[in-house]
């Protein structure tokens, strides 16, 4: 498993930096500043995700555990919930598209929680 979170966080990082960079020149002048602000919401917790999952992948490869895993996956459902929908909102202009975001927020908080929980039962 460790693997695929290390993979995984790859794959968060370089496409939130893409992402980032195309609403900086590709979207400023297509979208709201509301928007767009909402849109870097979605890259910033994005990012900060991508490198919560790189300690998740070589916290896995220290001491491969249960909680280990549900973290990483937590925030990988995250990532795809709370990031894609603002993403999508801001694209598509579907308002009703932000009742997913409070869904991602709450994975991101249970992924802290297994991995606190995962890193107190370290011996």
């Amino acid at each position: 498993m460790a693997r695929l979170w290390l993979l995984l966080s790859t794959c968060a990082g370089f496409t939130g930096v893409a992402l980032g960079a195309f609403a900086a020149h590709g979207l400023k002048s297509q979208l709201t500043p509301a928007y767009l602000a909402v849109f870097q919401t979605g890259t910033h917790y994005q990012l900060i995700h991508a490198l919560a999952l790189l300690g998740v992948g070589l916290l896995a490869l220290l001491r491969p555990a249960r909680l280990v895993n549900c973290a990483g996956a937590l925030f990988t459902l995250g990532i795809v919930l709370f990031s894609g929908s603002l993403y999508a909102l801001t694209l598509s202009g579907i308002a009703g598209l932000g009742v997913i975001t409070p869904f991602g927020g709450l994975a991101f908080l249970a992924g802290w929680l297994c991995l606190g929980l995962a890193v107190w039962r370290l011996k």
